[in-house]
């Protein structure tokens, strides 16, 4: 049993893999609990192991290379069009294995824990600022429901509701904003 390229599509708790020869023939499927995933490719001689990009798979890509292992993630529209059956653990296993030995496939690059750190940060930081802008937005509109046209704050929503805690200021505000009617 001479593995030259195996493709892991990962899961929860279990992961199937899927691995071929050099002549493309199929010697390897296996269902591999987290556990006993690290003891597998101890064992396994160096070969190329194909990951579909995902939320762990940095990391087991890291661990697998620890191993000796080549390894290459690969974004998932890119693998689709190599799945040849029904979308199931097996099927994905298979087409990420023949994805990854194609000559003209894209590869996601690798990243170090630093560098998944660093995105991290932004991606909440980018989080923090839309969900701020969509306050931002929502205290706009309630100021719209609330204050006549003429007198919507232009500047910053915060500027409505400081009128709106006083009453006395907000009612001062609209008899200036508006010019009393000639009958």
């Amino acid at each position: 049993m001479n593995i030259t390229t195996v493709g892991i599509d990962l899961a929860k708790n279990v992961l199937q893999v899927h691995g071929v020869d050099a002549r493309g023939k199929v010697v390897l499927r296996r269902q591999l609990r987290r556990e006993q995933v690290a003891r597998f490719f101890v064992n396994l001689p160096p070969c190329l192991v194909g990951i579909e990009s995902c939320a762990s798979a940095r990391h087991w890509g890291r661990t697998l290379e620890g191993f000796g292992q080549t390894v290459r993630l690969m974004a998932p529209q890119f693998v689709k069009p190599c799945v040849k059956a029904n979308k199931n653990d097996v099927a994905d296993a298979e087409a990420i294995c023949e994805a990854v030995s194609r000559p003209n496939m894209r590869f996601v690059p690798p990243k170090n824990i630093e560098q998944q750190g660093i995105l991290s940060v932004h991606r909440v930081r980018q989080g923090f600022v839309k969900a701020r802008t969509a306050q931002a937005n929502q205290i706009r509109g309630l100021l719209g429901e609330k204050i006549s046209n003429s007198s919507r704050p232009h500047n910053h929503p915060a500027d409505g509701v400081k009128r709106m805690r006083s009453p006395s200021k907000l009612i001062a505000h609209r008899s200036e904003a508006a010019p009393p009617r000639r009958p």
